[in-house]
């Protein structure tokens, strides 16, 4: 729900910061509470602060730095793992698979150059904040992103979000022109139409989709109301940033030149 807007037109510090894409709602009360924000240059120390959207809202250098220090990751996804420890089951979330022995240098992104397709050495992380950017169900595979910068995961998941992900499907049933032009766009679910899509046939037993939306076992429930069944999900890309040769349970950091 949106809070009011005061009939001064002021509105609340934290929501102008993500609004503008510079740090989250959570992060940005954080902040404030050290004083890292700034009003017109002055700090700003009470949550709930509010301000016009013609001042200038900004943070100061300690909280650019608490940035910088923030990852994310790219991990390929195995079935039988959850994206959330909050997901339903108990089975192990994916951040439990971040661990120094799974790291893996892709060589296509600056860092360290892999040994003969080994993972590289690493040194332990540390996980906590890190959280998924988006979901995939315990039966898919493939590129989940976890992160602890609240930008990254406003980009991916926030309402205006219009990334585009990528999916390759595998399907058992009998899909004609009509059913084919309804995956694309025609389709509602929950009682909401879904965004327009782009699916075709990868090869003869496998779809490809990009979506521009998320919605709960979304690309299931397509194929399930025009006849199809899903056997094999995997996401390989999501935005500018494919999965890649990334293998399956291992993981790598974001590169610092790379952007969704």
């Amino acid at each position: 729900m949106n809070e009011p807007i005061p009939s001064d037109g002021r509105v609340r510090i934290s929501k102008l910061l993500a609004e503008r894409g510079i740090c989250s709602r959570r992060e940005a009360d954080l902040y404030i509470e050290q004083g890292l924000v700034l009003l017109d240059g002055q700090p700003v120390t009470e949550l709930g602060s509010r301000a016009h959207p013609s001042q200038t809202v900004s943070l100061a250098e300690g909280a650019k730095l608490q940035q910088a220090q923030r990852i994310t990751v790219i991990l390929n996804k195995p079935i039988g793992h959850v994206s959330h420890a909050d997901d339903e089951g108990n089975y192990p979330p994916a951040v439990r698979l971040i661990t120094p022995d799974r790291q893996w240098s892709d060589p296509r992104v600056a860092g360290p150059k892999p040994t003969a397709g080994k993972p590289s050495p690493a040194k332990r992380i540390d996980t906590r904040g890190l959280a998924p950017a988006g979901r995939l169900d315990i039966d898919s595979t493939g590129m989940l992103v976890l992160t602890q910068d609240g930008r990254i995961a406003r980009q991916l998941i926030g309402e205006q979000s219009d990334i585009e992900k990528e999916y390759l499907v595998r399907v058992e049933g009998t899909l004609d022109a009509t059913a084919l032009a309804l995956l694309n766009h025609g389709l509602s679910l929950d009682g909401r139409a879904l965004k327009p899509a782009k699916v075709s046939w990868q090869n003869e037993d496998q779809l490809r989709f990009v979506l521009r939306e998320g919605r709960q076992r979304q690309i299931r429930r397509m194929c399930d109301l025009v006849g199809l069944k899903v056997t094999g999900l995997r996401r390989i890309r999501m935005g500018r940033i494919p999965l890649g040769n990334l293998p399956v349970g291992q993981w790598r950091l974001l590169g610092p030149f790379e952007r969704f």
